[in-house]
């Protein structure tokens, strides 16, 4: 029964995602393309917020942390050096019934999982999607949609160093697409082919490495709580010594509980000076820092944060819905849907509402909506009863309706409806922005 509910929830979800214009199947007019997805007029919003609270506190808030933008298209020997030919692979079978295709490690009982039918002997399967650059299509021409943003700070580390003037511990933090070719894509934007990372590869002298890990696995799940997701949605899972990667001396990952189970939500990894030395072998350039004060030279070993855009919107979504059963207004009303985000985090902030449309009150609301504008990402709303558009917009994440009725035109004050305890009070409209200011906090 929890397993049926838990899909009822996750199937209710998508379907707000795609009514209210969240997220879309990509190029579904023409049947879609497998698991890739378009984000529609609430859902970039939302997902720019996200990445813009990341950015403030990651970056604006730091002296120790820079930013910067990689390409997609890096030098075909970057992934020699990171070990992504060579490691970055699943293991693939295919069913011999139903000819399907699936990771091997991820069958139980080694049986296929649609028929259960019998399936091959497993094979590496490379993960990046391979391309050609320039007009012919030969082996000298072979390029790589990149993995993961990070090897392009590995290869910027002197170039930051030199042009930033920090030392270590520093830090280089990056937003940006990457790309895998995965076997069994699912779970709507859990698991994607295209997605979009958080990356930070923070640089510490090579004594100060546990510490600096200890330091970012708190200071990440912090972030978590602190823009909403119930910690009791959240755990930390230590990787055993059988599951480290290649590169890892130590791993955490943050995990959420989604309606499909616990999965990871980001992953702090204590590198080393694996990825610089790779990097220092396979290009023969010096990237070593030397240190003025101690008078020492040394590769620096690397603290990676490393999240998904993707999946942290989708934790917010999954954690803010909310179905209340006969609507949070007069008795026997229909099931109502609030969407309880943070209001940092809301693509909407607030909702400008004349109560009527008369009386000058949309021509109040509209000056106050294009005032508000200029901070925030407001709406105007003139169509349908005050309550429908109540509704509409907590099921949208809006944390703010701001009504214009006939007191409005007596003394310059609004009715501010708050979208989680639907209180009610009323604020000068001069007094419009510093009021939402303090309630919404410094992102946009």
């Amino acid at each position: 029964m929890e397993d049926q509910a838990n899909q009822q929830r996750m199937e209710s979800i998508v379907s707000l995602c795609k009514r209210r214009g969240f997220i879309f199947p990509s190029s579904e007019i023409y049947g879609g393309t497998g698991s890739v997805w378009d984000y529609g007029p609430l859902g970039v919003l939302l997902k720019n917020n996200v990445k813009a609270a990341w950015q403030h506190t990651n970056l604006q808030l730091r002296d120790d942390m820079v930013g910067m933008d990689a390409a997609i298209l890096m030098h075909p020997r970057v992934w020699e050096a990171s070990g992504h030919l060579e490691v970055f692979a699943d293991p693939l079978v295919d069913c011999k019934q139903c000819r399907q295709r699936f990771r091997a490690d991820a069958l139980a009982e080694g049986r296929c999982p649609e028929c259960g039918g019998e399936v091959t002997e497993a094979r590496s399967f490379n993960l990046m999607f391979k391309t050609f650059m320039g007009p012919v299509e030969d082996t000298a021409s072979i390029v790589y949609l990149r993995p993961e943003t990070a090897q392009g700070m590995f290869v910027n580390f002197k170039n930051v160093l030199q042009s930033s003037r920090k030392q270590p511990p520093f830090g280089i933090a990056q937003v940006g697409k990457a790309f895998r070719n995965e076997i069994t894509p699912g779970n709507f934007t859990f698991r994607t082919r295209e997605f979009e990372q958080f990356e930070i590869e923070y640089f510490v002298p090579p004594d100060q490495g546990e510490q600096w890990f200890d330091y970012w696995v708190d200071q990440r799940l912090q972030w978590y709580y602190d823009l909403g997701l119930q910690r009791e949605h959240l755990r930390l899972r230590a990787h055993e010594q059988l599951e480290l990667a290649h590169y890892s001396q130590a791993t955490t990952d943050i995990e959420y509980q989604f309606p499909f189970g616990w999965s990871e939500l980001e992953g702090i990894a204590h590198r080393g000076d694996w990825d610089l030395r790779r990097h220092q072998e396979y290009s023969g350039r010096d990237l070593t820092y030397f240190d003025e004060q101690t008078r020492q030279r040394y590769l620096p070993h690397v603290i990676e944060p490393s999240g998904g855009v993707d999946r942290a919107t989708l934790a917010f979504l999954v954690d803010a819905y909310q179905e209340v059963a006969g609507g949070r207004g007069a008795a026997g009303a229909e099931k109502e849907v609030v969407l309880r985000l943070h209001p940092r985090l809301a693509p909407i902030k607030a909702a400008v509402l004349p109560l009527v449309r008369k009386d000058g009150m949309p021509a109040r609301g509209e000056a106050i909506c294009q005032r508000l504008r200029q901070s925030w990402m407001v709406d105007y709303d003139e169509g349908g009863s005050i309550g429908r558009r109540y509704r509409r917009q907590d099921e949208a994440g809006t944390p703010f309706c701001i009504t214009i009725d006939s007191q409005t035109l007596q003394d310059d004050t609004v009715t501010v409806r708050d979208r989680d305890t639907m209180q009610q009070e009323r604020v000068p409209q001069a007094e419009l922005e510093v009021y939402l200011a303090e309630k919404i906090g410094p992102c946009r």
